[in-house]
């Protein structure tokens, strides 16, 4: 004979009791986040001459804990780094593809991927070099499918003398960046690499500045150091032509190199060597908010899933095979977020961020992104003596953002997006109000 035991009134007051518990500690946890910050949103005079948006969920409940303009499309600057992030990680493998190439005859043609790391000092040694010094074999090098600007749709173009804006290029080469070391009492700087010493000029007129400025279009760089009385650095975006890349390689090889346009051969190169780890790129382009590096990726994705080096190739790709489920459509066209064009919401920043958490181990995840108080962009903001804030921020003249994940006091891991557009205050001041936000959440969820 078989008996049921039968819940008493005893035993389901106490269930009823429990679940009520949770239910009442889950509201009074939402409440002690929303009114404070309805209160901080709705009379922040920082807030109220600009334009902001805000989400924050508990990805663990998929419970949205709080949200401000969610759906409301935003510049998000270098939050854009999170969209080629995703599109490294879904595209490329878990090592850089450098080269393709095939041996015909007593030659050895190759071609380029858009690799960034080849003699770039801001990443690991690649394998490259050796590679191409160490065959006996004839070198040529094959032009691949390119049909890009060197500069991304929606960039400034006056920004093409600075850093930030270097070159978008099949075979970037020493990051695609010239480096001026200047010593006090030195007319000319040391100057690397070496191939552009004889480029560079220390001009008299005195209504040219000191720092070094590159011609628009080509690489002839002018300064004014008359004075001689301090220490300083720069790096110039040079110009870029495959005619020049095959000079410089050839250069710093010390062998010649073939220049060869040939479509026909270019779909015959079919082996590849990689380069260094994907995730050193990826930590690189999140940790300093590297433009380049993030401009690259996409090239070497749309490679990857097609014939040609081109931005939107990959893009698209990504649009279709991956992000049709983001609750509002990316307005999506650099990788690096320079470009004014780009569009994104919080709402859908968040759900970037849900999916990227799935792809990478948590640990792995973090470490790759900017700590508050800590390391990379926000080192200076979000102090904690434990950091609190992981995130990827973005900034334009009037547009601020900052987007990534937040560790609770009590060891909760939420995921968040806060965006702002057209203010008018100093961008640290608007941190600070940013930070009264974060904090809030920080100490009562």
């Amino acid at each position: 004979m078989r008996y049921t035991l039968l819940p008493t009134k005893t035993t389901l007051k106490s269930l009823s009791f429990l679940l009520l518990t949770l239910l009442l500690g889950s509201c009074s946890s939402s409440k002690k986040i929303s009114k404070p910050l309805d209160k901080i949103f709705k009379e922040s005079a920082v807030f109220e001459k600009a334009f902001v948006g805000f989400m924050v969920i508990d990805p663990k409940k998929d419970k949205t804990l709080y949200s401000y303009n969610p759906n409301k499309y935003f510049t998000p600057a270098s939050n854009t780094k999170l969209f080629t992030f995703y599109a490294g990680l879904k595209i490329l493998d878990d090592s850089i593809p450098a080269l393709q190439y095939r041996v015909l005859g007593d030659s050895l043609y190759f071609k380029a991927t858009g690799d960034p790391s080849f003699l770039n000092e801001n990443l690991p040694k690649s394998d490259v070099l050796d590679f191409l010094k160490s065959t006996s074999e004839n070198l040529a090098y094959v032009a691949p499918i390119y049909t890009e600007k060197h500069q991304g749709r929606g960039w400034a173009w006056d920004d093409y003398n600075s850093y930030y804006s270097a070159e978008i290029t099949p075979f970037p080469i020493y990051g695609n960046l010239v480096g001026f070391k200047f010593q006090n009492n030195k007319e000319l700087p040391v100057v690397t690499p070496t191939v552009f010493k004889d480029s560079i000029f220390n001009s008299k007129d005195s209504l040219i500045s000191r720092r070094v400025k590159r011609d628009l279009h080509k690489n002839r760089f002018v300064f004014n150091n008359q004075k001689k009385d301090s220490d300083f650095s720069q790096v110039v975006p040079f110009k870029y032509s495959p005619e020049f890349l095959v000079s410089l390689l050839s250069d710093t090889l010390q062998k010649p190199i073939t220049f060869i346009e040939d479509s026909a051969l270019n779909k015959k190169l079919t082996n590849t060597i990689y380069s260094i780890p994907a995730d050193s790129i990826y930590k690189r382009m999140l940790k300093v908010s590297d433009n380049f590096i993030a401009e690259q990726i996409l090239l070497m994705a749309a490679n990857k899933v097609s014939d040609t080096l081109k931005t939107e190739i990959a893009i698209d790709y990504m649009k279709e095979n991956f992000l049709k489920d983001l609750p509002d459509e990316p307005m999506w066209y650099d990788g690096s977020g320079l470009s004014r064009y780009n569009l994104f919401t919080p709402q859908s920043m968040v759900k970037l961020l849900q999916k990227i958490k799935k792809e990478v181990p948590q640990k792995e995840l973090l470490d790759m992104l900017s700590a508050g108080g800590h390391s990379g962009t926000i080192k200076n903001y979000y102090k904690a003596d434990k950091p609190y804030v992981f995130a990827k921020t973005g900034t334009l003249k009037n547009n601020h953002s900052l987007s990534g994940y937040l560790i609770t006091k009590k060891g909760k891991l939420l995921i968040f997006s806060f965006m702002n557009s057209n203010y008018t205050v100093p961008t640290s001041v608007l941190k600070a109000e940013m930070e009264k936000v974060l904090l809030q959440i920080r100490d009562n969820y």
